[in-house]
């Protein structure tokens, strides 16, 4: 076999297809092996570049590949895609990760340890819970309405909802016993998710940065775990534009003819890390409206004055991503960075 300079690889559950290129660019390795197989292939091959699509097992197999002395590159599959030339099959896949990763622009996605993996699956499970939670009390406060039964809105006032209808005796006994077992699973989730949220609190006060970021208005302890659990590197990004960019808060550029046009924001990146920063905004934008932007930044109050509230969030938003930027590159706190010349509060 011809030296071989660099392997795409399409994964799957038990089938991996190789597309090998030599130093002319040549293809000299076309094989599908199975997952032992591929192993095998491997430890007997000298050190060499392999690109991999980021999926569910990509950092896995990265971390395995790494042991072996092989240098491990994740691509995003939207910059993958491009480079297949025709249909959708494994042997395309696996030419299309070695063509993109030949790229000298190509960005690729940092590989992860079984640490970073573990607070990413708290995370998951947690945002998993909470939907599970408000499925199960807009079921409650449905048929409580076909009894004619309501309560005012807030998350708070499921259990206060369930208590009225437990005492209630003029409710069929079949309703109540429904009921009851409402409640029940209700609780349970809601035991659950505490106890999660405290995992989170922990990994969160063990973790400085996670700290000096929590301190900034419309983060909080868990937007502020968030951040440090599901941003990469963050000296990856060259600017707080780029990494508000990655999450999704920028505004989408439609530009042409030297014509600037700047549309809604793209929402690309991570949907929980930017919702949260957004809702965290929001609370922010709520509190100075209630108070006439009595403790709110002149920024602020002049865009409240010329933006809608949910607008302005958003802007809010992609301030608060270049804050939380610059504190994880510089390592400064909230409150000093404030005092320096230019810096601007939220």
């Amino acid at each position: 076999m011809e030296q071989i300079i660099r392997i795409g690889m399409d994964t799957s559950k038990s089938v991996f297809q190789l597309h090998g290129v030599n130093a002319k660019e040549q293809p000299v390795l076309r094989r599908k092996l199975s997952r032992r197989e591929m192993v095998k292939f491997f430890e007997k091959l000298p050190p060499i570049e392999i690109a991999i699509e980021a999926c569910g097992a990509s950092h896995y197999w990265g971390r395995v590949l790494s042991c072996l002395g092989h240098t491990v590159k994740l691509i995003a599959p939207q910059l993958v895609k491009p480079y297949v030339k025709r249909g959708k099959n494994d042997a395309a896949d696996a030419e299309a990760l070695c063509e993109a990763m030949s790229r000298p622009t190509m960005r690729f996605v940092p590989l992860k340890s079984e640490e970073e993996q573990a607070a990413l699956m708290l995370i998951g499970m947690r945002a998993r819970l909470i939907r599970n939670r408000t499925q199960l009390a807009n079921t409650i406060r449905g048929y409580a309405a076909e009894f004619g039964i309501t309560a005012p809105k807030g998350m708070c006032r499921i259990e206060a909802l369930l208590d009225r209808i437990a005492a209630d005796e003029s409710l069929p006994t079949l309703t109540r016993e429904l009921f009851a077992l409402h409640a029940k699973e209700y609780a349970e989730l809601q035991g659950e998710i505490e106890q999660l949220e405290g995992k989170v609190m922990a990994w969160h006060r063990a973790n400085e940065c996670s700290q000096r970021l929590a301190k900034i208005p419309g983060v909080g302890p868990i937007g502020a775990a968030l951040l440090m659990m599901k941003t990469p590197d963050p000296h990856l990004f060259k600017s707080g534009r780029a990494f508000a960019a990655w999450i999704g808060l920028t505004p989408r550029d439609h530009s042409t003819g030297g014509k600037t046009r700047l549309g809604r924001i793209t929402r690309a990146g991570d949907e929980v890390l930017r919702s949260t920063l957004v809702v965290g905004a929001t609370a922010v934008v709520s509190h100075a409206r209630r108070t006439n932007g009595k403790n709110a930044s002149s920024w602020l109050r002049e865009l409240l004055e010329r933006k809608k509230p949910k607008l302005a969030a958003v802007a809010l938003a992609n301030k608060i991503a270049r804050i939380a930027w610059k504190l994880m590159v510089s390592g400064e706190h909230y409150k000093r960075l404030l005092q320096q010349p230019g810096a601007a509060a939220v």
